[in-house]
């Protein structure tokens, strides 16, 4: 009997040693990734701006999910205080107090299109593998829009990372940066138009491959607590849909069986601001699937 339990002890023991150096190379890692410094080259970008162009700059700070993540008023504000997952703070976009002071053109576009700081090392879970597939026309309206924002003055603690979270960035299992994804090489798209066709359906879809994958086939959940992802391709429950449903569920947040999306889960007050066009062109893409 005493010699079962010894061996019960000293299997838990190795098993406590094995998480603890696995957690210590899961911290030193992604200590490693955040801290290296990225060697980009990009070219001159020359902003254009007049009222047209800030006009849609502020509304594709609310299409494109920024408003949401840095708060209405772009000030920053807690995103998430997990124990185990972290505290993951996101930054003041402003010039105000504890915001982007100095913040140049190509700084925006820096961390727009490749999920950089000014010393060219990772953004925590900044988008960017999504924003660096934007137009240059896109990117312009939301760097222009950016750098006349009203002053807020917010300084707000630091992101860090907690066990947990330490865990999951090593296993890849959840999205904590972003730049690891993105082609750095890749030159800018000058425009598409925006028109109800495949074509921009397809470009206006990068913005639901975080969640629903490239294939629009969804899968496992995004992270601990959430559901699994919905297929909304043609072969899934949205591509029974009619158009006009498809437009209503994400005007509205009520799928046509009923059931009312959860924000968190389907950012449906976000789909409710896209035109029109924007709407029937995802959902002609979604539909060739």
């Amino acid at each position: 009997m005493k010699k079962i339990l010894k061996w019960v002890v000293y299997g838990f023991l190795m098993i406590l040693l094995s998480g603890f150096i696995f957690y210590l190379y899961a911290y030193f890692s992604t200590q490693s990734r955040l801290a290296r410094v990225y060697n980009i080259d990009t070219p001159p970008f020359v902003l254009q701006t007049d009222s047209a162009i800030l006009a849609e700059g502020s509304r594709l700070m609310t299409v494109k999910g920024c408003r949401d993540c840095h708060g209405e008023d772009l000030g920053g504000k807690l995103w998430l205080n997990d124990p185990m997952l972290g505290l993951i703070v996101t930054p003041n976009l402003t010039n105000g107090k504890g915001g982007l002071e100095n913040y140049s053109t190509h700084d925006w576009l820096v961390a727009l299109k490749h999920g950089l700081s000014k010393k060219r090392t990772p953004l925590l879970i900044m988008p960017s593998n999504e924003f660096s597939m934007l137009t240059e026309k896109d990117l312009n309206a939301l760097i222009a829009y950016g750098k006349q924002l009203e002053p807020v003055d917010r300084e707000l603690p630091k992101s860090s990372i907690g066990f947990l979270g330490y865990l999951l960035t090593s296993l890849d299992a959840i999205p904590m940066i972003p730049a690891e994804k993105v082609d750095h090489s890749r030159q800018l798209t000058k425009f598409v138009e925006q028109e109800v066709t495949v074509e921009f359906g397809q470009y206006l879809s990068v913005a639901c491959e975080g969640c629903h994958r490239k294939t629009m086939k969804g899968g496992s959940p995004v992270a601990p607590g959430f559901p699994p992802v919905a297929d909304i391709s043609a072969s899934g429950n949205v591509g029974k849909w009619t158009e006009a449903e498809f437009i209503r569920t994400l005007r509205t947040g009520k799928t046509p069986e009923g059931k009312m999306l959860k924000q968190e889960e389907m950012p449906w007050t976000i789909t409710q601001h896209y035109t029109d066009v924007e709407l029937k062109a995802l959902y002609r893409y979604l539909k060739s699937l």
